[in-house]
């Protein structure tokens, strides 16, 4: 494949006449790119601005998953993902804690974080005897910035200095803490801290001090925001359990119990137990316009912070109650970004009743614990196979072309077999082998 300049600077359509050329068939590779535009232009251009070098759309399935109680409220409850079985799994977990009672959840805090980190050569006591100084000049030169969110209840909350010299010479930062109320607040934050970089440099220099001394690396907000954690649980007592898959209530929750245990005490099943329930975050974060990168690399921070990676969801046995509960830091926004540019985000946030950021964090919460439950839930009774192939069937006869008649038919079949591509293909095999015999 040959080098490409300046393809930045090509039109849509040489873009796609650039990359289909690529492919041995370019004509019908090109009409591809072409079948997902979208019909209506105005809607298509707004899509190609999202990002860069756009030919095309990638679609994904925008599912809806009923019946999420949470705090006495019902939802309906939108999720963007392609994975087979988890829209399924969320909606039969939120009906199963429906009748008991539905999902409690809490906001603990919306705090985020921003650092500039910088270099100083000079005195440590200058930074250390002049820092609330200059935290005043940090809080009056950014007020431009901070007035618009001041007045819907947020803003800068405090700064600190952090010395990080024990482990890289001269190293230091400026930590700074901001609440951003319904946005995520990546911009707000980053613009307050390049401003606190400038402050800082002119300070330096208005002490007289060589610019030399001085030299600041980046300003940048953390995703790893440990304050801006949001609490989700479900409770009943243990004989409410019933009945699952053929096994007692008591025996469930035992077992239930001890499989989150080996979640929090082995890394190679909390990073599968985890992703569990990041299946139900993500994809309400997605649906939503929230960036999904940068919660999940939270979680998994925070999943690390104690010195090793375990499970973010937790169980209790006490006085003969169930309780599960996962505690997860997440930073929402529903105001800014694509929430007010995707038409089909703007429907998923009517679709909830227009929440607060706050609401919102509770709600992906409450679809990750959903997911988690249905997962675990299955891994210790019937096994998790058994309800994920059956989902991915339809899948896997689509991929072998399968017809509406052999779809119904093999759903029929593998009602009570073992559900494998080898499995599908043969009974497409003997299913057309037994139609030619018959004409």
């Amino acid at each position: 494949m040959t080098y490409i300049t300046g393809f930045s600077k090509l039109s849509k359509d040489q873009k796609i006449e650039v990359v289909s050329s690529r492919f041995s068939n370019p004509t019908i590779v090109e009409e591809e790119f072409r079948s997902f535009h979208h019909p209506d232009e105005k809607l298509q251009s707004k899509f190609e601005e999202f990002s860069e070098n756009t030919i095309s759309n990638f679609f994904m399935p925008f599912s809806v998953a009923p019946n999420f109680m949470i705090n006495d409220h019902m939802y309906m409850v939108p999720m963007v993902i392609e994975e087979s079985s988890v829209v399924a799994a969320a909606s039969k977990a939120a009906k199963f804690w429906k009748e008991r009672g539905g999902f409690r959840a809490e906001v603990i805090d919306t705090e985020k974080i921003g650092q500039v980190h910088f270099e100083w050569k000079g005195e440590k006591s200058f930074l250390t005897e002049n820092f609330e100084d200059l935290k005043i000049k940090f809080f009056e030169g950014t007020k431009q910035i901070t007035a618009n969110m001041e007045r819907r209840g947020g803003g800068i909350s405090r700064i600190e200095l952090v010395d990080m010299t024990a482990k890289e010479p001269n190293y230091y930062q400026i930590k700074a803490y901001f609440q951003t109320v319904d946005s995520m607040g990546a911009n707000f934050v980053n613009t307050c801290l390049e401003e606190f970089a400038k402050i800082l440099k002119a300070y330096v220099a208005e002490k007289g001090h060589n610019e030399d001394d001085l030299y600041v690396i980046m300003s940048i907000l953390s995703n790893f925001t440990p304050n801006c954690l949001v609490k989700v649980w479900v409770e009943c007592p243990i004989e409410e359990l019933g009945m699952i898959e053929g096994i007692a209530p008591q025996e469930f929750a035992e077992k239930f119990a001890k499989a989150i245990k080996i979640a929090h005490l082995d890394p190679y099943r909390a990073a599968t137990h985890n992703k569990g329930i990041y299946n139900g975050v993500d994809s309400v974060v997605l649906a939503t316009g929230n960036d999904f990168r940068a919660v999940e690399a939270c979680g998994h921070t925070y999943a690390s912070k104690d010195g090793n990676y375990k499970s973010l969801s937790d169980v209790s046995i006490e006085n003969g109650i169930f309780n599960f509960s996962l505690t997860i830091p997440m930073a929402l926004g529903v105001v800014g970004g694509l929430t007010n540019l995707h038409p089909i985000v703007k429907r998923s946030l009517e679709m909830l009743e227009n929440p607060s950021a706050k609401e919102l964090m509770m709600i992906a919460a409450a679809a990750g614990l959903a997911n988690n439950f249905a997962a675990v839930k299955s891994l210790t009774t019937s096994g998790i196979q058994k309800g994920h192939m059956k989902m991915h069937l339809i899948n896997i006869l689509t991929s072998y072309n399968a017809t509406e008649e052999e779809k119904a038919a093999a759903i029929r079949h593998f009602e009570n077999e073992v559900v494998t591509f080898s499995s599908v293909r043969e009974f497409l095999d003997d299913w057309r082998d037994k139609l030619i015999v018959q004409f």
